[in-house]
């Protein structure tokens, strides 16, 4: 098992990308700790987890929260001794908030999406220095690289955020062996559900594999990332996205 005796915490972990990315993780190996908002959903995959005799828990956390954040860490340091990897999935769409000219949604995406990942961050690889060792994976995206009209402008700032804060706490944390890379997914579900069946049909043509992605996809890069298969990878991008920024 690639994660064996690991202890990893996925924020966002309750659905999507984040639940994949927690199933997976279980079943290689870890124990899981989901945090995030959903409280219901949350708890349903950590039981499935259990009952499939893999360990997971449920804590939950706002990531817009340092409080929160801190609890979260505490807990699983009380509860499994140690933290080696963070995920820090949890995020929001530009649809999400509506208008793209409002500043309560651009603030909401920026705290989400960007101060969420800069508290996970700060406050696992505090965790992580005392063992000399730790692997932080943060979710950006496609945007993160690229700008789009038909995409809020609050997301692809807040994925950019991601990608270059990375790149900073890799250098700031990587003299105390703590690892820290992005990835950035393509157009997938659960980010498109609310899209109509044409906009789904327009993003397909856009990506040269000419399908969405799927979110055990990301999983497995997140996964490699989160591995001591990774050892010497730090401050670098994983894109998953089809083919859709080489063009």
């Amino acid at each position: 098992m690639r994660l064996k005796d690991k202890v990893a915490i996925i924020s966002g972990g309750a659905h999507g990308m984040g639940e994949s990315e927690a199933r997976l993780f279980a079943k290689e190996g870890a124990a899981v700790v989901i945090a995030d908002v959903l409280d219901k959903e949350g708890q349903h995959v950590a039981a499935d987890i259990e009952a499939g005799q893999g360990r997971a828990r449920f804590i939950h956390c706002d990531v817009t929260s340092e409080a929160d954040w801190k609890k979260v860490i505490d807990e699983t340091i009380a509860t499994y001794g140690r933290l080696d990897i963070l995920v820090n999935n949890a995020g929001i769409s530009g649809s999400s908030v509506g208008d793209a000219d409002d500043l309560q949604g651009w603030q909401r995406i920026m705290a989400i999406n960007a101060q969420g990942v800069f508290l996970g961050t700060k406050l696992a690889a505090a965790a992580m220095i005392p063992n000399g060792r730790g692997s932080i994976v943060n979710i950006s995206s496609i945007m993160g690289f690229v700008g789009s009209a038909d995409s809020h402008p609050g997301y692809a700032a807040s994925k950019g955020a991601v990608r270059l804060y990375t790149k900073a706490a890799a250098a700031k944390y990587g003299p105390h062996g703590v690892r820290v890379n992005s990835v950035h997914p393509g157009y997938m579900p659960p980010m498109l559900n609310a899209t109509n069946a044409a906009g789904r049909a327009a993003k397909i043509e856009q990506t040269p594999l000419r399908r969405l992605g799927e979110p055990i996809e990301v999983a497995y890069g997140v996964l490699f990332l989160a591995s001591d298969e990774a050892s010497f990878v730090t401050g670098t991008e994983l894109v998953i996205d089809g083919g859709y920024i080489a063009q």
